[in-house]
């Protein structure tokens, strides 16, 4: 056997939910089994396995169910939307791979980035963030809540954020 590697497996929120798909949790599950059998496999073969995600579907949807539930009570930061999703989908890829292998320890770390509070980067959105909308949709919703939408080769958008911000803080 060749000497052990540290591995990093980077998935992107994509792949955790993908196109044509509800977003569901089974089918997120379902996708991250996927990717786990993978993870998995690296571990029994003797490598440190670390596993990264993106979150822009989930950040997403999560946003929008916040804006739903706005009459009853506050929708959270944004900030802290990614937060939940990162450990939302920690929990989700653990649960994968515990039912692949349950002595195999899977431990779940969020993160938080400090940054200027007048950093550019939020004044010009670049991250995709939630499920994409045909361009009358995302162009009634841009009116309407404001914010850019991104048009993609399918004529279809998904809502920006600017440069990162999902996990970035102010100081």
């Amino acid at each position: 056997m060749s000497r052990p590697s540290r591995i990093v497996v980077a998935l992107g929120g994509n792949a955790l939910w993908a196109d044509g798909q509800q977003g569901t949790w089974a089918q997120q599950l379902a996708n991250a089994t996927v990717a786990a059998r993978a993870v998995v496999s690296l571990q029994r073969a003797g490598h440190h396995v670390v596993l990264t995600h993106g979150n822009g579907p989930q950040v997403g949807a999560l946003s929008l169910q916040q804006l739903a539930g706005e009459a009853d009570v506050p929708a959270m930061p944004f900030d802290a939307l990614v937060a939940m999703t990162q450990g939302q989908l920690g929990y989700l890829l653990a649960t994968a791979i515990a039912a692949i292998d349950p002595q195999l320890v899977a431990v779940i770390v969020p993160t938080r980035v400090r940054v200027r509070g007048d950093d550019p980067a939020f004044d010009a959105p670049t991250k995709p963030i939630g499920i994409f909308y045909d361009e009358a949709t995302a162009r009634r919703y841009a009116l309407e809540a404001g914010g850019p939408y991104h048009f993609y080769f399918k004529q279809l958008s998904r809502k920006l954020v600017g440069g990162g911000r999902g996990n970035l803080f102010k100081t």
